[in-house]
């Protein structure tokens, strides 16, 4: 017997349409009633990753939960439970429900309003500019290597080439250190500076000292910023904020706990 997950259900799980309503309860293993509850908490877990509600659907989550029962039985009879290792998986699980259960709760009593959205909108809006360029750029180690690979740059060689050859950016060395379009908002803000300071076609003169190295940059092209409408950014806003305030939450809770 395989026991089915709740990512592999091949139709989507919701609850079965002959169910034994007898006293809330799905079904009896062994003289034990699975209750109707977690046929229901599956069941919304299943719709609001879009699965639609059938009969076919609504018995597999019956027969999932059953197997459960059974198999979970059997591994009590073993005594299983009292392993170190898995009274310690269980635990962990136990505290996963508690934390999304308070975590829930906390975002109900604190939501985010659709005029904070609106607001963080426009200040990343605002923080994004007017302006994106297509950039490439090669990232070395120290300052003289980048200066010497301006001087090289400068007496006719490949910037390509060079960033294919000396590059520390394993993400853009392959493409001659093609960074593609952005806003300086995008990269750190001495990067970003460096950016906007340079004219199409222009490479800086000194290399730019980052957090990940020193940087020789030079600008390909510019252009209008294309910053997406406030309903396209919306979703995305609105879960930033949200893991915002959840971080909040474990800060306040956790300035207030006694940790030795």
């Amino acid at each position: 017997m395989i026991l089915i997950r709740y990512a592999a259900l091949a139709a989507g799980l919701t609850l079965a349409a002959a169910v034994n309503a007898q006293d809330g309860a799905l079904a009896k293993v062994n003289g034990v009633t699975i209750p109707q509850s977690r046929a229901d908490i599956l069941m919304k877990e299943m719709a609001a990753q879009g699965r639609p509600d059938t009969p076919q659907m609504r018995d597999a989550i019956r027969q999932e939960l059953i197997n459960r029962e059974i198999v979970a039985q059997e591994a009590i009879k073993k005594g299983l439970q009292k392993r170190p290792e898995v009274a310690t998986q269980i635990e962990l699980q136990r505290q996963a429900v508690l934390i999304n259960a308070y975590l829930q709760d906390y975002l109900k009593a604190h939501p985010v309003t659709e005029d904070e959205v609106k607001k963080e909108y426009e200040r990343v809006k605002a923080s994004a500019g007017t302006r994106e360029y297509k950039v490439r750029h090669i990232l070395v180690e120290t300052e003289d290597e980048g200066k010497q690979v301006i001087v090289q740059i400068k007496g006719g060689a490949s910037f390509e080439k060079l960033a294919a050859e000396k590059s520390k950016d394993q993400g853009s060395k392959a493409r001659g250190g093609d960074l593609d379009w952005a806003t300086p908002a995008r990269y750190v803000p001495a990067f970003g500076q460096a950016i906007t300071k340079l004219k199409k076609g222009q490479m800086t003169d000194a290399p730019v000292q980052t957090q990940f190295g020193w940087h020789v940059i030079r600008v390909d092209d510019e252009r209008p910023s294309k910053f997406p409408s406030y309903e396209e950014a919306k979703p995305q806003i609105e879960q930033q904020m949200r893991q915002q305030t959840v971080s909040k939450a474990f800060a306040d809770l956790r300035a207030k706990a006694k940790i030795e």
